[in-house]
């Protein structure tokens, strides 16, 4: 099997990564305010930004689509909604995607939980599925805007794979056992922490509940992200760090400074699939239901093909 790189990870601050693999060229949650920048997050409630973004909107490279996990201005700010070419491809929760075709993004596609999408790219197949997530406890959860985690299945022109889970805003939960009895053998998990508060209740994992979500996920490798930007945010990164040493899954997980590149290796599935055990990806949707390890569909048809042409 070839052990280079599928692809790289950038975390450039809060949730915003931009992602290479396989061709593809991904940005998610994007939110490139600055120190003393403020964001309204509902009910006259407001957040302070603390830290830069280690670039700018002006400075990506050309990209395929944006995964926005939910509407919040710290997660899709005014900056960007001002300067992002209307016509960007963003792959959304369907709330989202009713607000942002309301100003004017024209390639907002709304992606209910556990449905899936598959883009094929010069370089590769790419598979996203939305999954559960609950960003409050209680009655507050009517409160907030619904927010979906994102599972990315990539394959590339080589036959390699790389299973790629986005936790968004979501506290743990019992939906996320779901998660890996559909989706085994992820490979890399994004964690969204940081602890948030909101009215005096948690609307974000802390250290604790990052922990237990990897327990619960069981990625092959843990990358914490949405821990110190804004000053809603109530447990640093150290809560995580110290949590992780008390559970022993320090190996398995991955800090990354804002700027920081991770080299993303491919799956060790990727030897099966180059072998012919399987295939990687196919055109019916039951082959793809067959290549996804067992994920299920509960709401009908599973898969549409590319959903941003038009």
């Amino acid at each position: 099997m070839d052990a280079t790189p599928i692809g790289t990870l950038e975390f450039i601050g809060t949730a915003t990564v931009l992602m290479r693999v396989a061709g593809f060229t991904i940005l998610t949650d994007p939110n490139f305010l600055h120190a003393g920048d403020h964001v309204h997050i509902g009910y006259g409630l407001h957040a302070k930004r603390l830290t830069n973004p280690s670039r700018e909107l002006e400075s990506l490279p050309p990209l395929d689509f944006v995964v926005l996990s939910h509407l919040h201005e710290d997660h899709f700010d005014r900056y960007v909604t001002e300067h992002l070419a209307r016509t960007t491809p963003i792959l959304t929760t369907p709330h989202a995607a009713r607000s942002l075709a309301r100003m004017g993004f024209s390639g907002a596609y709304g992606l209910p939980t556990w449905k899936r999408v598959r883009v094929d790219g010069t370089g590769g197949t790419v598979t996203i599925a939305a999954m559960p997530g609950a960003h409050a406890p209680g009655i507050l959860a009517r409160a907030l805007p619904a927010v979906m985690g994102t599972l990315f299945d990539f394959a590339d022109n080589a036959g390699r794979r790389l299973r790629m889970y986005i936790s968004g805003d979501t506290l743990v939960n019992e939906r996320l056992h779901e998660i890996p009895a559909r989706y085994p053998d992820i490979d890399i998990a994004l964690l969204h922490l940081g602890g948030t508060r909101v009215l005096g209740l948690m609307v974000t994992m802390d250290g604790r509940q990052g922990v237990r979500a990897m327990q619960i996920v069981a990625p092959r490798i843990a990358v914490p992200i949405h821990y110190d930007d804004y000053d809603r945010f109530r447990s640093p990164l150290s809560d995580f760090e110290r949590a992780v040493d008390e559970a022993g899954l320090r190996e398995r997980v991955r800090f990354l400074a804002r700027g920081e590149t991770l080299a993303l290796a491919p799956s060790l599935g990727s030897a099966l699939a180059a072998a012919g055990v399987f295939d990687a990806f196919s055109d019916g949707d039951a082959d793809v239901d067959a290549a996804s390890d067992g994920a299920r569909d509960d709401e009908g048809p599973s898969v549409r093909t590319d959903p941003f042409s038009r």
